[in-house]
Order: structure tokens, then C-alpha cells, then sequence
């Protein structure tokens, strides 16, 4: 029984696998540590080239497998009733620690990196990673006791005889998991064979006193065929304290005993002491080990690889390294380590080259040769080759937007041409075929873009800013305000946004920072009406309490109140906040620069303001979030740098975008239409990031209004391009010209309607916007990205009635042709939705049980099917809405001239009153007359598609019956009826 436990198994008879011992060697002292550290640098050759080498997996997996039998044995002891040792105990007690580790190496250590390390050549490891074995040593000369100061000296010493990799260090925590779950393993095998041992000294003790009611064997009878096996020292210390003073007749078996132990060389006493000595240290080993792996999982792994590194030591001293945050200093790192795989020098020798060249580029930083402009120069200069993999991502690059509006182009016409086809095939005419391609092109181009955007975002993968620290928060040269264009509209709404304004401040509380609130009164027929002078007090007063409550900044008053008089605008014919929120946002960048003829009612503002971050009235952030946004826009490779000819920004970012985020559904705001809608597949296209794509494949982003700016670039940048009262949406204007940047790693979170009704009307906001953007367009100073996205923007707001059209069109066909033609059309629509569940069908995780994927992914496809249906559902309105968008649009802008600035707010429409079923059919008779259009259309034709008809044109005149009930408010918390079950619960847990 004890020999079948002693062996590691076929698969792990290599050095080092073939010990039980533990890895325990003379305990060392730090100073003798280093001492051995560079000792064992400079006896450790390592293999000239990267390769997989022998993997520690297998052997992991063993060790998985080895302490999960030790763990059952020693709990089924426990529930027996039976003794276990201190040693056995730490292993019961901790057992989900050990698991973690597991788990933690698996997920740190994939193939790909275990590669890249590099390999010993000689010695008992060889064929394992260099940093294995420093793993090993450290295990053995501290018996698997963890210090962090003691690991990093080790560390040190090490590589003050041979550099480590930048990999390497990073591996420093995942090999030290290895080697004590080795050591464990290890432990775990000593404590089962020393208790299978006992067990089996109790068996022969047993049968020789005759214990349990049972006669007593003869000593004979017991001991035949014992003669020639070794005797395990837990067996015979077992054997021993159960036979002594005993009954005289087992005195045979003590004799036989002490006979076998003096033929190995021992004694009973010498054997009890060797053994006690065994279990005591075992027992230390093994609580070294878990209380080790607590202290790993609790250590600042970032900060004790950055205290090691010699890269950060290169680095630090000649550049503004040090300030930069983790982020960005793990992209420096990065982009060494990837430049020395594809050159002959090393990653030391990478270092010093991107010093020696920054004298020679205007930033000024490593950077801009690691991961900026200067990159690919640099690449050439130390001959680097680019990986086979990283083809793709640099031929997109290279081609840039031509390469990806061709790339959509060619989809689109795949897309396209695929049901074409197949009515060709059903001999369908070709008038009709052209008809249908003309109006189906939209819709494939919908789907092209749904395609390659996933395409591009897979292959290029995100971008990550670089920025700042900035630890002891803003300092005064980057003093920044936080600007709230709100209007003053009711007491209540104001109280709420003077609330929001001290939130913002409690996010970011330290430094350089100032809150304002830019105020407007809502228009009016006359320059001043009953009621405005008491709302501008009523936000004097709540500004000075927030002063008084918090006090001021170096910089001045901490909270600001920067009203705007009213003023007349011809064309609205109405009193208002001169050019509304561009405006407000250009007189405030004039005021801080000293201006003092704009429409500021009180116009103190404290001096040397840098930058604005400017939020809507119903945006949060998060803790940290304003200092992130000021570190990144001060990192000297995010500095705007303006043309002089051009006025635009042409390096580095005028305005940074954060990441918007929806917020969660609260209360009675959390409707349906919120739900599915606000979720990550079904936000709105007009909200939607594919500014990712342009900011990871082209280096820009798309301002949305909510994000950073530099006052003077973004100034100089737009200064004199827009007339008076002409522009409406003006956040990708002016995101075109100071170049936008996304920082997609700074989220802010943003209300998303709750009602249909009022996500309706925003979105015909945002077309007529769109389409006012029309005569710049077709202007000669739109850079080309800028107007591929407002070009875009028009096709997006074309989709809902292209769609409608090609779906009447199609059902003119033959029934076949018409089914045909119609899965085409709401493929288009449902593609962007569906592909996020088809690209999560493989999980992304291997810890994940089969069982939670089925459920997470079932879950996925009934929101993107409920989001499609409701897509579908409301077509005919969102087809409707858009063409009256753009028709009002194009008649203000041809014909009368007036009311290109009418806008409402997202907070005034939010408050506006609630519709019940008369009231959202006729808010949304535009869609009903257009099913009912629709179903004249297919009924004049005589055609037989009907029965591919009806059921869109129902779903088209219900439209406003699903839109109410999506729209509806849940039943809040409080009234939501408690149980007595769940009552008697809630107070034990109070309790």
C-alpha cells in the first residue's frame, strides 16, 4: 500500500520532478542570498534561441491532481474521526488558496508567453525558463518563506552579472506560485504516505493486542513476508508507541522491530526522533508555503517589477519616465520588449537608442520612437522585422482610410450581390434587380460596416492613450475647470445640478481643479421674464454654499457661477443664450483669456486655466476620472501641435473623448426600452464607439461632447470657421479641426432614455444636426476623415427608411423572391446586434464551466433577438422620423433660413410628460400611416407576398402599443411585496 503512493508517475520521472523531498536547502541569510544570486547568474547559461522548451503544465497538472487526493484523504480522515498532523491541517484549512494559485498560474502563464522566455541550457532545469530557477533557488534558501524586500535584493543581485527580460521579471511571481505548489505537492505526497503508513503500523498493532473484541494473532502469523521491506520511519514510530508497555507476549514483535531498524542503521529512540524532527519540519515547510501564497496574491507585483527593472533604471533619470502612469510606462516597457524579439539588440540596448534619438525629435520622450510618430524610423534604424502576425495590423495602418473605406466598399458589394443573385436565379428582371440594388445598398452598406469595424477592432486591437500620474494631483500650470453647460429652467432642476457639480468635485478632489456651472436662460419672446433674476440667485446662493462648505483653491473660488444674458437671434426670431452650447463654450475660452466683451453676466474666473473638461448636465464621473483625462492630455505625446497654414491640429490631441458609458436602469426610470437598448449591443447608433476603429486603425477619435480640451489649441483651431447661426451639432466639427483623441481606458457614464419617446426626439435632434453639417461638407476644408464621419452619419440616418423602402420594394416580388429579399433586408439590421453573441460563442475563458457559457450565451441571443424584433418594430417610425429630420433640415437650410438652432435639452425632454396609448399613437403616426402605406402598396401590386408582408405591417401600426409598453416604468422596490419568508430572513441577517 505505501509503495503505490511513493512513485510521480510515468510522465515526471526527469530531473527535477524525481524527489519527494522537499526544495529546501541552508536557510540563507540576504546578504549570503545575494551572494548566491550572483553566483548562480553567472552559472546559468541560457539557450541562444526562444523556444518552447519543456513545460511546466504537465507537471502542474500533476500537482493539481496529487494535492486533490491528499485534500479528500486528509477531509475523509477528519470526518472518520481520525488524527491528522499540524501539516495536514494547513492543507484542509487553505485548500481554496492552493486552487487559486492554480488557477492564477494557468491564467498568467499561456503557451505563447512561456515561449518567449528565455530557456536554460544546462543543469538539473535545462530545457526550463532561467526565471524557474531563480524561482527554485529562492524557494530552497528560504525553506518557502516569502519577503518582498528579500525577493527583490535577490533580484538585484542577480542581474547585477546577468540582465533579466522585462518578460522575465513579470514571471518572477508566476514561477514563484510553481515552486511552492511543487513544494506543497511535495508535502502533500510526505503526509499521505506517512499516514497511510500509521494506518497500516494501527492494522498490525490491532491484529497483534487483539483490540475490538478480536483474538490477538500470533506474532509470527502477523509479521510473515515483512522480512525484506524497508521499514517507513512513520510506520515504525507508529509501530513502536502502540506495542510499548504492552501486554509481554507482543515483546517478539519489539524485538523483530528493533532488529529491522538496527539492519537500516537506526534505533527506536533514533527513529522517534527522526521522525518528530520530519513531521516539525513539514509541518514549518508547509505553513510557510500557504502563508507565502497569501503574501504573493497581497503584494504590488507592479511596483516590485518597476523597483527591478533595469529598463525603468534607463529610462527614469534621462525623461519624465517616472511621472508617467503605470499604463503608460507598461507601454514603454511593451514596445521594447516587442522591438528587441524583432532585432538582434537587447532590450537594454532598445532602451539607450530611444534616449540617444530623443534629443533630435520635438517631444522630447522616448516615446515618440517606442509607440508614437517616430516608430517606424526607429524600427529601421536598429533593424527591426516585424513579426508575420503584425503584417495585417501595419498593411491596415499603411492603407489607412482609403484601405478601409475601400475595405467597406468591397464587403458592402458582397453583401449585396449575394441576394441579387439569388433573385437573378428566379429570373426577376433586370429593372427590378437594379431597383432593388439601388435601394438594398444602404442597408449592405449597414451591414459592411457591422463587419469590417468587427474585422479591423479584432485584428488592431484597442489603443491605450499614454498620460500622466500626476500623484499629488493637478498642479497649478495644469489647472483645469469643469464645465456644466446647464439652462436654468425650475428650482428643483437647478438644486439637482448644483448636487451633481459637488459630486464631480468629490471625484477628483485633488489639485488644481475648478467646477462651474455655464448657465443659460431658457429662450424667451422678451430679454427678461418673471422668475429669472430669483433662479440666477437661487445658483449664486448654492455655489456659495459649495465655497463655504469646501473652501477655495490656490487658484481662487473652487465653484463658479458663469451666467449668460439673453440676446436676440434673428434667426429663431426669440431671445437666447447666444449660439446655445458652442457658444457658451467659446466665450468661456475667450474669458479665460482675458476677453471681456462676451455675454458673462459674472465673468470672474480664476487665471491660468489649460484645460476644460466639459460635461452635460447628466454625465458623471467616476473617482479619478478628471485627473486621468488632465494626465493624459499633458503626456508630451498628446500635446496639440497646430498647423500654422491649415489652423487644424495635426499632432498630438486638441480634445480627448472618454469611453460614454450608459448608466444602470434606477428605479422608475429602468424601463424595458432602457434595458435593451442601453446594453453594450444596443446602444444607439448616434452614441455608438465606432470611434474606436478610427482612433485604433487611424489615430483619431470622435468628439462627442463630453471629454477635455485645451483651451488655446482649441481655440486657435475653430476660431472664426462657423457664421452665427448656422451650426447645431458642432462636437465632430470641432473634434475634425483640434483632432479628437478617444481615451478609451477613461470611462464617463451617461443617462440613457428611458422612454421611446424621448430617445425618439434626441435622435431627430442629432439628423438635423447632421445634416446642417451639409454645406461643409460639400466645402473644401474638411480634412477627409472628418468628412468620411459626417458622410457617415448622413448614410446612418438614411438606413431606417432605405430599409423601409427595399422591404416594400421586395414584397412587390414573387413570394419566394420576396421571402428572399426580405431575410436580406433584416439581416442588415439584426447583423451589427447578432455578431457580439456569434464572436462570444467560443468562451474567451477556460475557467469558465460549460454549464454558465450556455446560460451567459442563451441570455446574449434573447436580448440581441429582443433588440432585432424591436429594431424591426419600430422601423417604420424611425424611417418617418428620420425623413421629417432631414426634410426640415434641408428646407431651413435652402429655403427659409430660420430655426437652425432649435434644440431641447435631454433634461427638459426627460421631465416632459409622460404619453399614455392615445398619446404615443399620435406622437408615432408617422409610422402606422406609413404599415398602412405600405400594405395599399402590396394590395395595388396584387401581389402574393402578403403573407411575408402582414406580419412587419402589423408590427408597424402596434409600433406605438410596444413603444408605451417598453416605455413603462417597473414597479420601484418599495412596493414591491416582501414575503414573511423573506422577512424573517432579512431580520436573522440583520441580526
Amino acid at each position: 500500500m505505501i509503495s503505490t503512493l511513493l512513485p510521480f508517475g510515468s510522465a515526471s520521472q526527469a530531473v527535477p520532478w524525481n524527489s519527494e523531498q522537499s526544495i529546501r536547502e541552508e536557510l540563507f541569510s540576504a546578504e549570503r542570498l545575494e551572494q548566491h544570486a550572483e553566483s548562480l547568474a553567472a552559472a546559468q547559461p541560457v539557450a541562444a534561441e526562444s523556444t518552447s522548451g519543456r513545460s511546466l503544465a504537465v507537471r502542474l497538472k500533476e500537482n493539481e491532481s496529487v494535492l486533490l487526493r491528499a485534500y479528500r484523504a486528509i477531509a475523509g480522515a477528519v470526518g472518520e474521526g481520525r488524527a491528522i498532523t499540524p501539516a495536514a491541517e494547513w492543507l484542509l484549512d487553505n485548500y481554496h488558496l492552493v486552487e487559486e494559485q492554480i488557477r492564477e498560474i494557468r491564467d498568467d502563464l499561456p503557451p505563447g508567453y512561456y515561449r518567449q522566455l528565455p530557456k536554460l541550457a544546462g543543469g538539473p532545469l535545462a530545457g526550463y525558463p532561467r526565471v524557474f530557477g531563480i524561482a527554485w533557488a529562492f524557494v530552497a534558501h528560504t525553506d518557502s518563506r516569502f519577503d518582498s524586500e528579500m525577493l527583490r535584493r535577490f533580484v538585484r543581485a542577480y542581474q547585477r552579472v546577468q540582465p533579466l527580460t522585462i518578460g522575465e521579471l513579470w514571471a518572477v511571481a508566476i514561477t514563484l506560485r510553481v515552486a511552492l505548489v511543487e513544494n506543497l505537492r511535495r508535502a502533500a505526497m510526505r503526509i499521505r504516505v506517512g499516514r497511510a503508513a500509521r494506518e497500516e503500523a494501527d492494522s498490525l498493532a490491532d491484529r497483534l493486542l487483539g483490540v475490538n473484541g478480536r483474538p490477538a494473532e500470533p506474532v509470527a502469523v502477523v509479521l510473515r513476508g515483512r522480512e525484506q521491506a524497508p521499514l517507513h520511519g512513520a510506520f515504525a514510530v507508529q509501530l513502536v508507541q502502540r506495542l510499548r508497555d504492552q501486554d509481554p507476549k507482543v515483546t517478539p514483535a519489539l524485538v523483530w522491530l528493533e532488529e529491522r531498524l538496527a539492519a537500516q542503521g537506526a534505533s527506536a529512540d533514533q527513529i522517534v526522533y527522526d521522525e518528530h524532527q520530519r513531521q516539525g519540519a513539514t509541518n514549518v515547510t508547509v505553513r510557510n508555503i500557504i502563508t507565502s501564497m497569501r503574501l504573493i496574491s497581497d503584494v504590488d507585483w507592479a511596483q516590485l517589477v518597476e523597483s527591478v527593472s533595469l529598463i525603468d533604471d534607463v529610462l527614469r533619470p534621462a525623461s519624465g519616465f517616472a511621472e508617467m502612469d503605470f499604463a503608460t510606462r507598461n507601454l514603454y516597457r511593451s514596445a521594447i520588449e516587442e522591438l528587441a524579439r524583432g532585432s538582434k539588440l537587447t532590450e537594454l540596448e532598445i532602451a539607450h537608442a530611444a534616449l540617444v534619438a530623443m534629443p533630435g525629435c520635438e517631444k522630447k520622450d522616448p516615446g515618440y520612437h517606442l509607440i508614437a510618430g517616430g516608430r517606424r524610423a526607429f524600427e529601421a534604424k536598429i533593424g527591426f522585422r516585424a513579426p508575420l502576425r503584425s503584417w495585417p495590423g501595419r498593411f491596415n495602418a499603411a492603407i489607412g482610410l482609403g484601405g478601409y473605406i475601400g475595405a467597406v466598399a468591397a464587403v458592402a458589394a458582397i453583401v449585396l450581390a449575394l441576394p441579387v443573385f439569388l433573385l437573378s436565379e428566379q429570373q426577376i428582371s433586370f429593372a427590378w434587380l437594379a431597383v432593388l440594388a439601388a435601394l438594398g445598398l444602404i442597408p449592405s452598406i449597414d451591414a459592411a460596416m457591422a463587419l469590417v469595424n468587427r474585422a479591423v477592432t479584432r485584428e488592431v486591437g484597442a489603443t491605450i492613450l499614454p498620460g500622466l500620474a500626476l500623484r499629488d494631483g493637478v498642479p497649478a500650470e495644469l489647472r483645469t475647470l469643469v464645465a456644466v453647460p446647464i439652462l436654468l429652467s425650475t428650482r428643483a432642476e437647478l438644486e439637482e445640478q448644483i448636487e451633481r457639480l459637488e459630486i464631480h468635485y468629490l471625484a477628483s478632489p485633488e489639485g488644481e481643479l475648478h467646477f462651474a456651472l455655464l448657465s443659460d436662460w431658457t429662450d424667451a419672446d422678451d430679454e427678461s421674464v418673471a422668475g429669472d433674476e430669483a433662479l440666477v440667485e437661487a445658483a449664486a446662493a448654492g455655489i456659495a454654499r459649495l465655497n463655504r462648505r469646501h473652501g477655495p483653491a490656490a487658484g481662487g473660488e473652487r465653484f463658479l457661477l458663469l451666467h449668460r444674458r439673453r440676446v436676440w437671434n434673428e434667426v429663431q426670431r426669440r431671445w437666447i443664450g447666444w449660439e446655445r452650447k458652442r457658444g457658451k463654450l467659446h466665450e468661456l475660452n475667450r474669458l479665460l483669456r482675458g476677453a471681456v466683451d462676451t455675454t458673462f453676466i459674472t465673468p470672474a474666473v480664476p487665471a491660468g486655466v489649460r484645460y476644460v473638461i466639459t460635461l452635460d448636465a447628466d454625465t458623471r464621473m467616476p473617482r479619478e476620472t478628471a485627473r486621468r483625462l488632465i494626465g493624459k492630455m499633458a503626456h508630451p505625446l498628446n500635446r496639440p501641435r497646430l498647423d500654422a497654414g491649415t489652423r487644424r491640429v495635426v499632432e498630438g490631441y486638441g480634445v480627448l473623448q472618454p469611453r460614454v458609458t450608459p448608466s444602470l436602469p434606477v428605479g422608475r426610470e429602468g424601463s424595458l426600452f432602457q434595458r435593451i437598448f442601453s446594453s453594450m449591443s444596443g446602444i444607439d447608433p448616434y452614441a455608438a464607439a465606432v470611434s474606436d476603429v478610427y482612433q485604433d486603425l487611424l489615430g483619431e477619435g470622435s468628439y462627442t461632447g463630453k471629454g477635455i480640451y485645451d483651451v488655446d489649441a482649441f481655440e486657435a483651431a475653430l476660431e472664426g470657421r462657423v457664421q452665427e447661426s448656422t451650426l447645431l451639432s458642432h462636437d465632430l466639427f470641432e473634434g475634425t479641426f483640434a483632432r479628437a483623441g478617444l481615451a478609451s481606458d477613461i470611462e464617463v457614464v451617461e443617462e440613457f432614455p428611458s422612454r421611446y419617446d424621448v430617445a425618439a426626439a434626441r435622435q431627430h435632434r442629432w439628423t438635423r444636426g447632421d445634416w446642417q453639417l451639409l454645406p461643409w461638407i460639400l466645402g473644401p476644408a474638411l480634412p477627409a476623415l472628418g468628412r468620411w464621419k459626417m458622410l457617415d452619419n448622413l448614410r446612418r440616418s438614411l438606413s431606417a427608411p432605405a430599409s423601409l423602402a427595399a422591404l416594400v420594394a421586395g414584397w412587390m416580388l414573387p413570394p419566394q423572391a420576396a421571402l428572399v429579399w426580405t431575410g436580406f433586408v433584416v439581416s442588415t439590421i439584426a447583423l451589427a446586434t447578432l455578431l457580439p453573441v456569434l464572436a462570444a460563442i467560443v468562451p474567451r475563458r477556460a475557467r469558465i464551466t460549460l454549464r454558465s457559457h450556455l446560460r451567459a450565451l442563451a441570455a446574449d441571443v434573447r436580448l440581441a433577438l429582443f433588440l432585432t424584433g424591436l429594431q424591426v418594430a419600430f422601423l417604420a417610425h424611425q424611417a418617418w422620423l428620420m425623413a421629417d429630420a432631414i426634410a426640415r433640415t434641408l428646407y431651413r437650410l435652402l429655403v427659409s433660413r430660420r430655426h437652425l438652432l432649435d434644440w431641447v435639452t435631454a433634461g427638459q425632454s426627460a421631465v416632459s410628460r409622460r404619453l399614455d396609448l392615445a398619446g404615443f399613437y399620435r406622437h408615432m403616426a408617422g409610422g402606422p400611416v406609413l404599415a398602412l402605406v405600405a400594405m395599399v402598396i402590396v394590395g395595388w401590386k396584387a401581389s402574393d407576398a402578403w403573407p411575408v408582408a402582414l406580419p412587419f405591417v402589423l408590427a408597424w401600426i402596434a409600433s406605438p402599443a410596444i413603444a408605451r409598453w417598453t416605455s413603462l416604468s417597473p414597479r420601484v422596490a418599495g412596493r414591491v411585496p416582501v414575503t414573511p419568508t423573506d422577512a424573517r430572513a432579512l431580520t436573522a441577517e440583520r441580526r
